[in-house]
């Protein structure tokens, strides 16, 4: 990570007078309207300019499009400038990590990454920019990091001092208000067949809600609810999950319920969090994986390490089409390379470790953040021995209609088992929903029951 120094050094010198705990003081605040983008990334371009300046992202839908449609991609046009393949990886290696170093040796022979210009397309409403801003000066961690106060709408922290405070904004990062969606997962054996598990999902995120304030979401303490249905195959369709998830969560910890079609009862399910398995998943990922990091943080240390100019998945709109069917994204060992648009950005570097005493599957993990988005694109996974145990990866687009930064497609690999869960295959499904209308009674225990009777 040679470049993790230098680049740190600059976000250092943009804001010498940055506290301990990351509030601010006004006059730096006001940086975030200069130097830095509203959500505190660098505004200028990299030194050769591979990196482009920020230009404010996609602020307009491509001509024709319309809200309902798989997003077009607007740079159908773009070719690729070179291709990484295991053979010649060592020339680019200072823009990999480490996991996907090992997905190259794992697959020398099928996996690739095609980089294309890059382009910094992620994009937020004003009033998300101007919360962001706010929260600078006032946002703070609740004890031991588990929570936060102060805070509401916008990235919590746009300029983190540390890794607790750069993975909150993550978990906090703008997705919209509410979201109604379907879609699946599969999760390929070796030789690349797979049974595609379907799910409806809602989720009201009333942390960024427009009207939303940090003293009506401290009253609360809720910072979204979930929910979580089955749909196929038969064999499962009826389970369901319901997750409150809390904003301080010492005062207290996530709730979540599960409804079981067997029995026709809904049930606390107070293991729904950490290293337990995910929902039909075949153990190819825990449930704080989900999204590539949620959930309380605190059996890590965090350290935030700086930044780094990476490979990420962007602009994955080839991936997103609507004329792409499930066979033709999931393949042996890792989903199809040639629908995967790869770029070179600027990504803050988080690791966690595992505190001692506590267990987890995971004992290192290392989150690479887009620093437009706060997008986790890449997770390395490392296991009790030290070893690189999974890869994450989160395909990204720009949903236009919001506008937010999103994944499309979250993919878990395991190198031992040379298996793989593929996350938010939609491509044969109608597209998100990000203007439905739903009240807290649809996200209780009541309503889990009623809607899958």
């Amino acid at each position: 990570m040679n470049k993790i120094t230098l680049l740190s050094s600059v976000v250092a010198l943009t804001l010498t007078s940055a506290a301990a705990d990351a509030k601010i003081s006004e006059a730096d605040a006001a940086k975030l309207k200069s130097e830095l983008t509203p959500i505190g990334a660098i505004r200028a371009a990299n030194k050769d300019g591979s990196i482009p300046a920020w230009t404010g992202g996609i602020t307009s839908a491509p001509a024709g499009y319309t809200v309902g449609m798989h997003h077009p991609d607007p740079f159908s046009g773009d070719k690729v400038l070179y291709t990484v393949t295991n053979a010649n990886k060592d020339k680019y290696s200072e823009f990999l990590t480490p996991g996907i170093t090992k997905m190259f040796e794992t697959y020398p022979d099928t996996y690739k990454m095609d980089i294309y210009q890059s382009r910094r397309t992620a994009s937020f409403p004003k009033y998300v920019y101007d919360a962001t801003i706010e929260n600078a000066t006032r946002a703070e961690l609740v004890e031991g990091g588990n929570g936060i106060k102060g805070a509401a709408i916008g990235v919590p922290f746009p300029v983190p001092a540390n890794g607790l405070e750069a993975i909150w904004n993550h978990i906090l990062r703008f997705r919209g208000e509410q979201t109604t969606r379907n879609g699946g997962q599969a999760a390929p054996t070796a030789d690349g067949d797979f049974t595609y598990i379907g799910f409806d999902e809602a989720i009201s995120i009333e942390y960024s809600r427009e009207d939303a304030t940090p003293a009506a979401l401290e009253e609360s303490n809720i910072l979204f609810r979930f929910k979580q249905n089955v749909t196929q195959p038969a064999r499962l369709a009826g389970t369901a999950l319901l997750v409150h998830e809390t904003m301080d969560q010492v005062k207290k910890p996530r709730q979540a319920w599960t409804y079981n079609s067997g029995q026709r009862r809904v049930r606390r399910a107070p293991n729904v969090a950490y290293d337990a398995p995910g929902t039909a998943s075949d153990g190819l990922r825990t449930t704080d994986d989900f999204d590539m990091y949620n959930g309380a943080p605190d059996r890590y240390n965090w350290e935030l390490k700086g930044k780094k100019e990476v490979f990420i998945p962007y602009n994955s709109y080839k991936l997103h089409s609507d004329e792409v069917k499930y066979e033709d994204i999931i393949k042996p060992g890792h989903i199809n390379t040639e629908l995967v648009r790869w770029e070179k950005h600027r990504v803050w570097v988080v690791e966690a470790t595992l505190k001692d005493g506590i267990s987890h599957v995971y004992k290192k993990r290392t989150f690479y953040i887009d620093e437009d988005s706060w997008q986790i694109h890449i997770a390395d996974l490392y296991d009790n021995r030290d070893e690189l145990y999974r890869v994450a990866v989160a395909y990204g687009i720009n949903y236009y209609e919001v506008p937010t930064h999103w994944s499309t497609l979250d993919a878990y690999y395991d190198l031992n088992s040379r298996r793989y869960i593929a996350i938010g295959l939609d491509n044969e499904e109608k597209m998100y929903d990000f203007q439905t209308k739903q009240s807290s009674s649809d996200y209780t225990a009541a309503a889990l029951r009623r809607s899958n009777r």
